[in-house]
Parts: C-alpha cells; sequence; structure tokens
C-alpha cells in the first residue's frame, strides 16, 4: 500500500525525478479538465481563423487600405496572436503542468504583457480616428493619412515592447525566481510598479476613449439632425455629402459596438488586478482571464455583423478567388 501511495503522489506531480521540488498537476476531474482544454483550444482555433480573415482581407483588397481600416488590421494581429499564443498558453498554465522551462515562461509573460498594450493602442487610435472623421470631416483626409497611420501603429507596438521590457526586465534577467516549485510559470511585478501601470495601460486609455466617443456622440447625433433636416434636398453636392456624412456615423457606430465590447471585456480583469490576490477567488481571477481573452474571437464576429464589405472578402477568400490574378483590384464595398 506504501508504494501505491508513492505511485499516486508521483503520478501527481508536473516531474515525478524532481519530487522534493516538483510542483503538483492542477486538481481537477479527468472529464472536467479534458472539457476545459477542449473548450479553450476550440476557441482559440475560432480566434486564430477569424482574425486571419480580417489580416488577410485588408492587406489583400486594395480598396480596403484606408487609415481606419490599417488601425483594424493592426489589433486583428494582435487578436490573431492572442488565440495563437496566448489561449495555449493558458491552456498549459491552467490545466497542466508548464513543461516550456523558465525562460520560455518567461518570455510568454512578456509578450502577452505587448499584445495587451498593444490592443489598448490600437483601441486609443480608432478613437481618435473617429473624433477627427466625425468632429473634424474637412481636415480628415489632410491629416489621417495611410502613410502617418502606419507610423502611429509602428510606434504602438515599439513603444509597448519597449515599456513593458522594463515591468518585466528583473524576471527576463533571472528566469523562474519567482516560481515556488518545478512546473509553474509565475511573474510576480512590485506593487508600485503593477499600480502605475494599471494606471497607464488601462485607466489613463479608457479615459482617453470614453472622453473621445462622448464627444463623437454628440457630433454624430448633430450630423443625424442635419441629415434629416436635408432630406429632401435635390442637388448633387448635398447627397454626396449626405452619403459621406451617413458612411462616417455608420462607421462611428460600428466602432462604438467595438469599443463597448472592449471595456466589457479588458474590464473585469483589470478589477481583479487592481484588487489583488486576497480579495479575488481563482475561479474569479480565471473568468476575468477568460472574458478578456474573448474580446479577441468577438472583435472579427463584430466586423462580421456591421461590415459587408468583411462579407464579401471573407466569401472571396473562402472560395480561393484571391487567387485569381487582379483579384486585389475587385470592388469589395
Amino acid at each position: 500500500s506504501l508504494e501505491k501511495a508513492c505511485g499516486d503522489i508521483q503520478r501527481q506531480l508536473c516531474f515525478p525525478p524532481l519530487s522534493n521540488s516538483s510542483c503538483r498537476k492542477p486538481r481537477s476531474a479527468l472529464s472536467e479538465a479534458v472539457f476545459l482544454r477542449f473548450l479553450l483550444f476550440s476557441l482559440s482555433l475560432i480566434t486564430v481563423a477569424l482574425n486571419l480573415l480580417v489580416i488577410i482581407a485588408v492587406s489583400h483588397f486594395r480598396q480596403l487600405h484606408t487609415p481606419t481600416n490599417i488601425l483594424l488590421l493592426s489589433l486583428a494581429v494582435s487578436d490573431f496572436l492572442v488565440g495563437l499564443l496566448l489561449m495555449p498558453g493558458e491552456i498549459l498554465r491552467n490545466t497542466a503542468c508548464w513543461f516550456l522551462g523558465d525562460l520560455m515562461c518567461s518570455l510568454y509573460n512578456y509578450v502577452s504583457y505587448i499584445i495587451t498594450s498593444t490592443s489598448v493602442g490600437d483601441m486609443v487610435l480608432i478613437s481618435v480616428d473617429r473624433y477627427v472623421a466625425i468632429c473634424d470631416p474637412l481636415h480628415y483626409p489632410s491629416r489621417v493619412t495611410e502613410r502617418r497611420v502606419k507610423v502611429c501603429v509602428c510606434l504602438c507596438w515599439l513603444c509597448s515592447a519597449l515599456y513593458n521590457s522594463g515591468i518585466v526586465m528583473s524576471d527576463l534577467k533571472q528566469p523562474g525566481r519567482y516560481n515556488s516549485c518545478h512546473g509553474e510559470c509565475v511573474i510576480a511585478v512590485i506593487y508600485v510598479v503593477g499600480s502605475l501601470d494599471l494606471v497607464l495601460t488601462f485607466i489613463v486609455p479608457v479615459f482617453v476613449i470614453v472622453v473621445l466617443y462622448m464627444r463623437v456622440f454628440v457630433v454624430a447625433v448633430s450630423q443625424a439632425r442635419t441629415m434629416r433636416s436635408h432630406v429632401t434636398a435635390v442637388t448633387l453636392h448635398l447627397s454626396m455629402a449626405a452619403t459621406s456624412k451617413k458612411s462616417e456615423l455608420k462607421a462611428a457606430r460600428t466602432l462604438g459596438v467595438l469599443m463597448l465590447v472592449f471595456l466589457t471585456c479588458f474590464c473585469p480583469y483589470y478589477c481583479v488586478s487592481l484588487a489583488g490576490d486576497e480579495l479575488i477567488s481563482h475561479s474569479s481571477a480565471s473568468y476575468s482571464l477568460f472574458l478578456f481573452y474573448l474580446n479577441s474571437t468577438l472583435n472579427p464576429l463584430i466586423y462580421a455583423m456591421f461590415y459587408p464589405w468583411f462579407r464579401k472578402a471573407v466569401s472571396l477568400i473562402v472560395t480561393l478567388q484571391i487567387l485569381h490574378p487582379g483579384s486585389s483590384e475587385v470592388n469589395i464595398h
């Protein structure tokens, strides 16, 4: 019976040869563990596939090379990386043992911080883009150009990488310093640094997003009333202006939904981070993280619901018509 008990203990360890310093495997019923892994893995595949469609569509079709769509492309890349890297990493961390070593754990955490910060940065850039488009439409084409937007997107990724390298520098220099046993992947951030990071990467950006979109909403309502008052106008100039305004208002409404879903998914995660482990249960933390990653799955679904060009682009991609010569010049609107 003693040998049986020892054998059971060995099977519960991540690294049986290191019995004195090995972590125990996560405790859960076999059926529950299998279901959870299947659910998260399926969600990961769906996230990767949907965001890959967005990336291909915006990159391939020349008509979609607009400043707003370039920002959506950057957001789709970060969401794609969430499905490709972060979701499988969380499956490994929460439903199994971490077998990839301390250095890969540190790099995983660093990459997760970069992707998260970049997503928030993209949302801020999108809100600025809509603010200028709605509140200053006459100067929008000259102020918001493709080249400037590409520079802003590159700076967003670069600043995110540099900023987060400072936060995880100590962990990158000494990988695994905060692990209590082999088979664990954790990262600890000093409270002051973590609080400052929370302010800079969430509270300030969310404040900027909310303020800009409140202003956009007010101006959009005003413009909608103006359009209705001129609905009987018959001149071509007024007709074209009304069509342009309607298009911008629709884009603002769609991206407003995107912002709302973003805040709904991100707020619980950052509230958990602010509260700390003492006030939050493990199940609540896991739920907030699941909701946090779910945002990356929902974003392309929002495009599919509100953007006809995305549905048409997906149809052309799935049927492999994009392989035909000159397909990049197809009218996608």
